[in-house]
């Protein structure tokens, strides 16, 4: 299960890194509503798998939350347990409040809205995202 869970967590990525930027360009040209609601759907699959492997199936997770102040020395160890899940949250939630702030407004006001809060939030998930070639880095494309 958890080898399953990881792998598409790591394939669905590409798809929520892929709509931050289609959501953001949208949002600049003012069709931001399906790009950006094919992100939210995206992020909040994207959290529910990655909370899963936090809590529930990763045996990385599981050693790191037993010894969590000896893992916060360590930057591969800390990238897990705090820096990447605190990022990928606070673009879950910009989206979702961009989401919410574009509802009100003209439409000039709500495409800004929309692609500060997409942008914002694409620009966390690029820099919190496990690339190859960081301490803490995984394969671009995972296979079971």
């Amino acid at each position: 299960m958890y080898t399953t869970i990881l792998t598409i967590h790591s394939w669905l990525r590409w798809v929520a890194l892929v709509a931050g930027i289609a959501a953001t360009i949208g949002a600049l040209r003012g069709k931001g509503d399906k790009p950006g609601l094919i992100l939210m759907i995206t992020l909040d699959i994207q959290m529910l798998l990655g909370l899963l492997l936090y809590f529930v199936v990763s045996p990385l997770m599981a050693e790191i939350r037993a010894n969590f102040g000896a893992a916060m020395k360590d930057p591969t160890n800390r990238f897990w347990a705090v820096e990447h899940i605190t990022m990928m949250l606070v673009a879950v939630i910009l989206v979702h409040v961009g989401r919410v702030l574009a509802r009100k407004g003209t439409p000039e006001s709500r495409s800004m809205k929309l692609f500060l809060c997409f942008g914002a939030a694409t620009v966390f998930m690029i820099l919190r995202t496990p690339w190859p070639g960081l301490a803490a880095g995984r394969a671009l494309f995972r296979m079971p």
